[in-house]
Formats: C-alpha cells, sequence, structure tokens
C-alpha cells in the first residue's frame, strides 16, 4: 500500500470523524448556549435541529450533486465550507445567525460522510475494499461517543463556543490532504449537466422535513397528542410517498430509489437503520440515567460510556482486513449476536453500579457494533458500481441518520413510561399495612421522602433495564432478515 492511499485515508477519516463529532458534541452545550443568548431551554434545541433537518434533507441528493459537480470538487468544496461554518457558528454574534450557520453545516456537511465513504471504496482495489470500509466505519461509530465527553470538557474548560472552533485545524487538515492527492484527478472527473427535478426537489425536502422535524420534536411535544406532530407525520408520509412515485419514473431522478431493487442495498440499508435505532438507544439513555438518577457527572458517565469506542478500535482494523473473504451476512449475524446478547447482560443495572462496571458492558457492546456496522457496509456496497456508489452512500447514510434519530426520539418516552409503570407498581406496595413501612413512617416524615427517593432511584433502573432488553430483542430480531439478502461470495 503506496503513501498516498495512507495519506488520503487519514485526511477522510479526519474529515468524517469532524462531521459525525459536530452532531453529537453541542448537545452537551445547549443549556450554556441558551443562556448566552437569553433564549429559552426549549429553543435552544434548534441548535441540533436546524443541523438535522438540513443534513437529512440532503443526504439523499448526493448521487444527484456529484453527477454535476465531481466527487473530488464536492468533498473538498463541502469540507471547506462546513470549516467556515463552524469558524462561524463560534463567533455568532445572535441566535438567529447561530441558527442560519449551523443549517449551512448540515446542507455542505450532508456530502462529506457519503463522499469520504465513496473515495475511500475508489481508492482501494475490491480485495482490500474491506480495510477501507473497516477504517471508514471505525470513525463513523467512534464520533458520537466520543463527543458529549469531548463536548463536556470543552464547555467546562473554555465555551461552547470551542465546540465549532475545534473543527477547524481538522478541515483544514483533511482538505489540504485530499487537494495535494488528488489534485491530479480533479480535471479529469467526468461531470453531467443533467435537468434539476424541481419537483422531485419539493417532495424530498418537505417529506424529510417534516420527518425529522417530528421525531426531533415529538417528545418536546407529546408525539401524537399534538396537533402539529400529527400534521408533521401525515406531511412526511404523503410526500415521501409521493416521492417514491414521482423519483421512480423520472429519466434524471434527485435520488435514486431505483437503488432499493438491489436486494443486498435494500436489506443492507433497512437492517443499519434499525441497528442503529437499537444502539443508539444506550448511547442516549445510559449516560442520561447515570448523570440524573446516579449523581454522575458528565465527564465520569462519558469516561464510562467510551469503553464501547476502544473496542471498536479493537475489532474495526482486524475485520477490515478479512471481512472481503468472509459471507457479510453472517459476519454481520454474529454483530447483531454479540450486541443483542452482551445488551442483555448490561441489563442488570443496580444502585451499586461502579463506574468500571458500565465500562465493561459497553467494551463487549462495542464488538458486537464494530463487527455488524463494517460488515452492512460490504454487504450493502460490495455490489454497486461505481457509478452508483456516490448515490448508493447517501441513501446509505440517510438511512443511518433516521436510525439514529428514531433511537434518539423514542428512547426517552419509552424509558419514562416504563419507569412510571415501576414507580406505581412499587409506590402501591407502600402502605401502612406493612409494619416496616408503617414504623418507618411514623417515625419520621423525612423517612417517606427518603422512601419516595428509593423508590424513584429503583424505577429509573428498571425502566432503563427494560429499554435495554428491548434493544436487545430488536438486535436478535434483524438476523433472520439478514439471509433475504444474496451471499457475498469471498474473494480468492
Amino acid at each position: 500500500m503506496n503513501s498516498s492511499i495512507i495519506f488520503a485515508t487519514i485526511a477522510l477519516a479526519i474529515g468524517s470523524f469532524m462531521n459525525v463529532l459536530d452532531m453529537t458534541i453541542v448537545n452537551v452545550s445547549l443549556s450554556h448556549i441558551a443562556g448566552d443568548f437569553a433564549v429559552a431551554p426549549d429553543q435552544g434545541t434548534w441548535v441540533i435541529t436546524s443541523y438535522a433537518v438540513a443534513e437529512a434533507i440532503f443526504l439523499p441528493l448526493i448521487g444527484w450533486l456529484t453527477k454535476r459537480l465531481g466527487i473530488i470538487k464536492q468533498y473538498l468544496g463541502a469540507t471547506l465550507l462546513f470549516t467556515l461554518a463552524s469558524m462561524l457558528c463560534g463567533i455568532s454574534p445572535s441566535y438567529s445567525f447561530l441558527l442560519t450557520m449551523r443549517i449551512l453545516q448540515g446542507v455542505v456537511g450532508a456530502s462529506m460522510i457519503p463522499l469520504s465513504q465513496t473515495l475511500m471504496l475508489q481508492l482501494y482495489p475490491k480485495e482490500k475494499k474491506g480495510i477501507a470500509l473497516g477504517i471508514w466505519s471505525m470513525t463513523i461509530v467512534i464520533a458520537p461517543v466520543v463527543g458529549p465527553v469531548l463536548g463536556g470538557w470543552v464547555t467546562d474548560t473554555a465555551s461552547w463556543r470551542w465546540c465549532f472552533y475545534i473543527n477547524l485545524p481538522f478541515g483544514i487538515i483533511s482538505s489540504l490532504i485530499v487537494y495535494y492527492i488528488f489534485k491530479k484527478d480533479i480535471a479529469k472527473e467526468k461531470t453531467v449537466k443533467e435537468p434539476v427535478d424541481i419537483i422531485g426537489f419539493i417532495f424530498l425536502a418537505i417529506g424529510v422535513g417534516s420527518l425529522q422535524l417530528m421525531l426531533d420534536k415529538g417528545n418536546d411535544l407529546d408525539w401524537f397528542s399534538n396537533n402539529t406532530i400529527i400534521g408533521l407525520s401525515i406531511s412526511a408520509f404523503v410526500f415521501l410517498v409521493l416521492l417514491v412515485i414521482w423519483e421512480w419514473h423520472h429519466e434524471s431522478p434527485v435520488v435514486n430509489v431505483r437503488l432499493f431493487l438491489n436486494r443486498n442495498f435494500c436489506v443492507g440499508s433497512f437492517s443499519l437503520m434499525f441497528s442503529v435505532l437499537a444502539y443508539f438507544s444506550g448511547v442516549v439513555a445510559i449516560p442520561l440515567w447515570l448523570q440524573n438518577y446516579m449523581g454522575y457527572t458528565a465527564f465520569i458517565s462519558g469516561k464510562s460510556t467510551c469503553t464501547l469506542g476502544v473496542a471498536i478500535l479493537m475489532v474495526a482494523p482486524i475485520l477490515g482486513k478479512k471481512i472481503d473473504h468472509l459471507d457479510s451476512r453472517k459476519v454481520a449475524a454474529l454483530g447483531f449476536f454479540l450486541l443483542g446478547i452482551s445488551t442483555f447482560l448490561t441489563s442488570n443495572y443496580s444502585p451499586q453500579i461502579t463506574p468500571a462496571y458500565v465500562g465493561l458492558t459497553r467494551f463487549f457492546n462495542g464488538f458486537g457494533v464494530g463487527i455488524f456496522f463494517i460488515a452492512l457496509n460490504t454487504l450493502t456496497l460490495s455490489n454497486i458500481s461505481n457509478e452508483n456508489l456516490a448515490s448508493a452512500s447517501g441513501i446509505y447514510n440517510f438511512m443511518r441518520n433516521i436510525g439514529s434519530s428514531l433511537g434518539t426520539s423514542l428512547v426517552i418516552p419509552a424509558w419514562n413510561h416504563t419507569m412510571a409503570f415501576h414507580h406505581t407498581m412499587m409506590a402501591s406496595g407502600i402502605t401502612t399495612a406493612n409494619p416496616n413501612i408503617n414504623s418507618a413512617i411514623s417515625t419520621s416524615a423525612q423517612s417517606l421522602a427518603l422512601i419516595n427517593q428509593q423508590v424513584v432511584v429503583q424505577s429509573s433502573i428498571m425502566g432503563i433495564n427494560d429499554v435495554l432488553i428491548g434493544s436487545g430483542v430488536i438486535s436478535l430480531l434483524l438476523i433472520p432478515f439478514l439471509f433475504l439478502a444474496k451471499s457475498t461470495k469471498p474473494v480468492t
């Protein structure tokens, strides 16, 4: 392997890591941002929502944009603009300016991940594509784990603005290396001035925008008891159906929905969406539980859960070298099995839990995540032609984003529901008919408050364990679905 490929791989990995990191690093700083700009806490969440909606709309467009601009030029332009938008976010003089720059980040950043994946696959010969996907997968999966830890540390030691400034060296380094290595290929790239499918873009923007807004705001607005969420869900369904029908028959679609006729692409994309849903449930719920009910600081909870990333770092290089010689369906099935079983083992948390035990359980989760993520990349994209690779990568990463949004938005109401159920069941047993309870109540009113505090903690533990069991079940149910795909023949 020559030095150009090595440096290009590092540069593309840095760009991908920076992009995914930016999705989660700001989460822990929302209260500081809202306070600085004197906006209500619920308005502060638009820092995340504006980025997520813009990125979700433009991810499926990557293939169409690439045909018009070229992969290398588009990646370089997106990375430089993303870096510039990050700097402008950091110096934002007002909240409205910050939201505008976050939208710009989402629009241009949508290209970075699928195009870095596409460029990596084109860099490596067929027998070594697994290595490329292993490295790429490693950066994509680890970044969401590192983001909250790094964001908390940066906000505590400096300012929330440094959550954006931190992107500057990464963006500049990635752009310079990619330009230096690929500069001779830029002029050779073939571009096609395809007509603009305005109707398709309108259907896409309204449908995907409504879906992402529904997922981001559903929990805050109490889901389908709120007319706004009902309206968004109807809008998402109607316009996404119209999008599929329109694009299916269009000669130059903005989204190549016919890629789903490829059985492996279809199975792999939907497997990714549901597996990321299961994986993100733990990524979101466990740190919240540790901080809100077990008294952990954001930094300690982050250190306890980031062992998942350590396991992925261990498994990715090894599996990346071997995956081209294995049936990726069976490898992904192994990953789902390990994730499911390790999640079941995780679902026995108690009030006596230690940071070391949390770290150990998340470490075992990481093996399953690393294995299935790399295997699904190979299963989904290995038989896609170079001509359709950018389109396929854009849609594939769109499905990943929807999975993470579903996991993030559904885990909190699921946890609240199960926690309320367990609280009610335990509280119903606390009566004066129980001599021990009667004695505690009669002795001191403070004892009753202490009992309630214990009930709240216990119900939170039982609730989080139920959520983790549900995630494990989803992982195991995906195993038979994988075998609807065709076998990937080993390279000999």
